[in-house]
């Protein structure tokens, strides 16, 4: 059955799955921009489905350019009904701002019950790319450099690092099973204070349609290498906040890359940090920004399923 339906004398029409695979954007937020903010109007069949045209798509698209600029959902439909507005144009309330100290505040208050709320709530209005950009990776930013050896600090980290590996586990459990053929083995490396960019970087590729298997504990090269074999990984991704020592980075890791048949990279200040010690081995250093790391992931997982076609 093809993806496309095309009502009888109108414009091709997607269903909702394909709107989600095409922009980026998960069915349930697709449905919240509908239901709460008017934002797209889908045709309805006589079952009541959802079917997109390809004006919806751009429109889509649209949302998404004013998100990234920072514009808060409840706003982005004044925007729309502009076609005049300059791309610069944003509200004078940065919705984001008000989210990141929100966030940091339950964080550092142990507040399971709002961090939930949180949690929830900007997931179900925006795609977790933008998430990550605009509010979680920010926030983790600004607590890695308050955390260091102050009272309290672990706590905060341990507690922050369970209530992430419970809802994002169970993202990764719901999600596996529809996602794509593609698998991609996250787990940290052995000097990093725990597991928060390997959290992160699970639920961003996970949304973008991988099949996410998620270690949350370091493992030897030698037991990374039969993981990529046994889980049947596509691409092995590595990930620390620190620099990790240097005969890792510069001797452990290129012989890792050398004997893997799949993709090694690192993402997190590690990748930043090191990237100049990489640049002559077939480790892929992708920085610390977790979107910008994602796609560089995504073009190196295409180029290894494209050369596996031509053999």
């Amino acid at each position: 059955m093809s993806d496309k339906a095309n009502p009888p004398g109108d414009t091709p029409r997607y269903p909702i799955r394909e709107v989600s695979r095409l922009t980026g954007v998960n069915s349930v937020t697709l449905r919240a921009w509908e239901r709460r903010y008017g934002l797209l109007r889908p045709h309805r069949t006589p079952k009541g489905h959802r079917l997109y045209a390809r004006e919806d798509i751009e429109r889509v698209e649209r949302i998404l350019q004013w998100l990234h600029r920072g514009v808060p959902v409840s706003q982005v439909r004044e925007l729309l009904e502009q076609p005049d507005a300059p791309a610069s144009a944003r509200p004078g309330v940065d919705d984001w701002a008000s989210q990141r100290q929100q966030l940091i505040t339950a964080i550092e208050a142990l507040d399971a019950v709002r961090l939930d709320d949180l949690f929830n709530q900007v997931l179900a209005l925006y795609p977790a790319h933008v998430c990550i950009e605009k509010l979680w990776q920010p926030v983790i930013n600004h607590l890695e450099e308050r955390w260091d050896d102050r009272l309290g600090a672990a706590l905060q980290r341990r507690a922050l690092e369970a209530f992430l590996r419970t809802r994002i586990g169970t993202r990764l459990y719901h999600a596996n099973p529809q996602a794509g053929p593609l698998r991609v083995l996250i787990a940290p490396l052995p000097e990093t204070d725990g597991p928060l960019w390997s959290l992160l970087a699970a639920l961003l590729l996970s949304e973008q349609g991988h099949r996410v298997q998620l270690l949350d504990a370091p493992l030897s090269p030698q037991e990374l290498t039969l993981a990529v074999e046994r889980l049947g990984a596509d691409a092995l991704l590595l990930t620390s906040g620190k620099a990790e020592k240097p005969d890792l980075v510069k001797r452990q890791l290129p012989r890792l890359a050398d004997q893997l048949g799949v993709p090694l990279a690192l993402c997190g200040p590690v990748a930043r940090i090191r990237a100049a010690d990489l640049e002559d081995t077939r480790v892929a250093a992708l920085g610390d920004d977790l979107p910008a790391a994602a796609s560089h992931l995504n073009a190196l997982l295409a180029e290894t399923a494209s050369d596996r076609d031509q053999r």
